[in-house]
């Protein structure tokens, strides 16, 4: 008997970021990894889906205008612990990079950053779960 995929073929990644083009830069991006992919402007459009939605991975802004990044983390890995999700942030400051550690985040990555590096560590944090 074969063994079960670790997530479908193309795996649901869920970006939330208030900026619509960075928004539709990474949706385009992930797409193009052959990757499915939800769009949300805050963290509340996506806790409004009511566990709907069955991502494979996250990807989201630290600074949303309804929630902070790291509480809706907290969330995110209080409801699932096994979904990575990988934080977006432009401010550099490295306190908040080790928060967001602490609080679960697959991987934290300071904008602008490498196509290559966010499509990485999005692969990364699939291959783990």
């Amino acid at each position: 008997m074969a063994e079960a995929e670790p997530y479908p073929a193309r795996p649901l990644v869920v970006v939330v970021d208030d900026d619509p083009s960075i928004r539709r830069a990474l949706a385009r991006l992930l797409r193009s990894a052959s990757l499915e992919v939800e769009a949300f402007g805050s963290a509340g459009e996506l806790l409004a889906c009511n566990g709907s939605l069955q991502p494979a991975c996250l990807v989201v802004d630290v600074h949303l205008p309804d929630m902070n990044g790291i509480s809706l983390l907290r969330e995110l890995v209080a409801a699932e612990p096994a979904r990575p999700v990988v934080m977006i942030t432009g401010d550099r400051d490295p306190e908040l990079r080790l928060r967001a550690l602490q609080a679960g985040a697959a991987a934290v990555l300071i904008k602008p950053f490498d196509e290559g590096q966010l499509l990485d560590e999005v692969r990364r944090a699939l291959s783990s779960r």
